[in-house]
């Protein structure tokens, strides 16, 4: 329940975190274009305003980005489709509640806030006290990110929230929507279905030499080979480093105080109560049982870290050294009694296989050139590694002939795909058929032919609503329920898997009047979804003003 906790504030924090953040300034400085928060710094325009925050000071971008995309995090149901867009609009509610003197947030109200938010929620979706504690025992220690750092984001989530609350209104429904929406969420069905089963579907397909070709000509994109980079690597393996590791009794004490959650000593128990525990535990027995864990975790860490410390060190000598590649590159690998190994060719999507594939290394290796041609340190699975660039390939299309065998099965697939659809049309109108005909839907099915070694397989549901339905229920087929009425069979629904006739042996539609207990819930719930969207609406509109009102003048 807490594993992207620990995933993201710990055990990844410092290179997930770094590389996230990096990649989320880049992207809301300069590529949010015009109608963005961007802005060119130059002589006569050294800032931006942003409802009284400079965008060209990259200390201030980053602290907005990273308390926008902790609050993202911490609560990640907010309707947001971008942290680019959380982040303006974030920024937007905050100086609206200070234009409107909303209060500082209370500690109390803080309290409150934590125990709603779906990150510390247990199975049930009840307050889970045992992860919150987690939690906290996960930030011991961490220099980048505190406790102090949580309570005042969400101290200015809880406010941005109040000012969101302000502008969004009551949230005004007609009697219309909360009805249609009844219908949806209500109605009761009783349905059939027959699956026709697309794996048991071999239709006979012999392309021609003709065919083959121009299938391939129509769909070259998908057999491109990616732009690759041609490189090698200097690595610096953190095995080497560990004879040179010593640690005291104490470093290693402390580290377990920081870090509990990383050695359990047994699966943790669920709080009985949603108050933060106070766990009364013998930290020493724990501390004991998982020991000698401890020590070789802080061995290997501080390992890793000399590891990284000597690839800087290598980097800082070739940068000062103006050390180009060739002899004077093999001569100071050799003075150093390193070597380069070579990468297999990779592209943007798949890094270097010999690096554990990391998208990150290979988005650092396609920024290199013949200029630049080494990279920073980069830490890596087993240490850290400098990456060497040769060339970088472009995209090329291949020659038909290498790739025959694969069109040869896109094509086939391609074709089975087309079919199986078109036989779903043909056994659509005979289902409908045999059912006016008075048939059941069972024997209707019974009746269909076997084509192509199709095979179908009908069942009867038991009467459901979608608000209550069924874990079984395939969803693909509540896309079918809208345009359905009682006694007509659905189009075939098509899936990767299979394909879905839906029929509706009968339907029952709810209440619709307010005597319906279900129509006050709807009507307050769809009212709390306008409500947003009228927030987000006007606070979209302010952060566009203000980013026209402080737009540099073109000259």
């Amino acid at each position: 329940m807490i594993s992207w906790i620990q995933k993201y504030f710990q055990h990844h924090f410092r290179i997930i975190f770094a590389v996230l953040l990096g990649l989320l300034i880049i992207s809301f400085v300069f590529t949010i274009g015009p109608s963005g928060l961007g802005g060119s710094r130059t002589p006569r325009q050294m800032q931006r305003e942003f409802f009284g925050h400079n965008l060209n000071s990259e200390e201030e971008v980053r602290r907005l980005t990273g308390d926008a995309e902790l609050s993202f995090r911490l609560n990640p149901t907010q309707g947001y489709n971008s942290l680019g867009d959380y982040v303006q609009q974030r920024v937007a509610a905050l100086h609206l509640a200070d234009e409107l003197h909303l209060p500082p947030t209370a500690q109390s109200e803080i309290a409150d806030f934590i125990k709603r938010l779906p990150s510390f929620a247990g199975a049930d979706g009840q307050f889970d006290a045992t992860a919150y504690k987690n939690f906290r025992d996960s930030l011991k220690g961490n220099t980048q990110l505190t406790e102090a750092d949580i309570s005042r984001v969400l101290a200015d989530d809880i406010r941005a929230q109040k000012a969101h609350q302000l502008v969004a209104g009551p949230g005004y429904v007609l009697p219309t929507d909360v009805r249609q929406q009844l219908v949806r969420a209500d109605t009761t069905w009783t349905l059939a279905t027959a699956t026709a089963d697309y794996a048991s579907f071999t239709p006979e397909v012999k392309p021609t030499e003709a065919e083959l070709t121009k299938f391939f000509e129509d769909n070259g994109f998908r057999y491109e080979i990616p732009p690759r980079v041609v490189a090698s690597y200097v690595g610096f393996p953190s095995s080497d480093q560990l004879n040179a590791v010593t640690v005291t009794e104490a470093e290693v004490r402390a580290y377990y105080d920081a870090n509990p959650v990383r050695f359990p000593k047994a699966p943790a128990e669920k709080a009985a109560t949603p108050a933060i525990p106070t766990l009364q535990t013998d930290a020493n027995a724990d501390f004991v049982v998982v020991r000698p864990q401890v020590e070789s975790a802080l061995k290997f860490e501080r390992a890793q870290n000399l590891a990284l410390k000597a690839a800087v060190d290598f980097v800082l000598s070739v940068h000062q050294g103006k050390v180009a590649p060739g002899p004077a590159l093999d001569a100071l690998l050799a003075a150093r009694k390193l070597t380069a190994q070579p990468l297999t060719p990779f592209n943007r999507e798949q890094g270097p296989a010999e690096l554990g594939g990391s998208p990150e290394i290979a988005d650092v290796a396609f920024r290199l050139n013949a200029e630049r041609y080494y990279s920073d340190a980069l830490p890596t699975p087993t240490g850290a590694a400098i990456l060497l660039w040769k060339e970088t390939l472009p995209s090329q299309k291949p020659l038909f002939t290498d790739v025959r065998a694969k069109v040869a099965a896109d094509y086939v697939e391609n074709e089975k795909q087309k079919r199986f659809v078109e036989l779903g049309r043909t056994l659509h109108t005979q289902l409908e058929t045999r059912l006016k005909a008075g048939d059941t839907f069972e024997k209707a099915v019974g009746a269909l032919p076997s084509a192509n070694g199709l095979k179908i397989e009908a069942k009867t549901l038991a009467a459901f609503t979608p608000r209550t339905r069924p874990p079984e229920l395939d969803s693909s087929v509540l896309g079918a329920l809208d345009q359905l009425e009682k006694g007509h069979v659905s189009d075939m629904i098509v899936t990767p898997e299979k394909g879905i006739f839906v029929y509706a042996v009968d339907k029952q539609a709810p209440v619709l009047s307010e005597t319906n207990p279900q129509y006050a819930t709807t009507r307050t719930q769809l009212g709390a979804f306008t409500a947003r969207l009228t927030s987000a609406s006007i606070l979209s509109e302010l952060v566009e003003k203000e980013i026209k009102r402080t737009e540099p003048k073109v000259e």
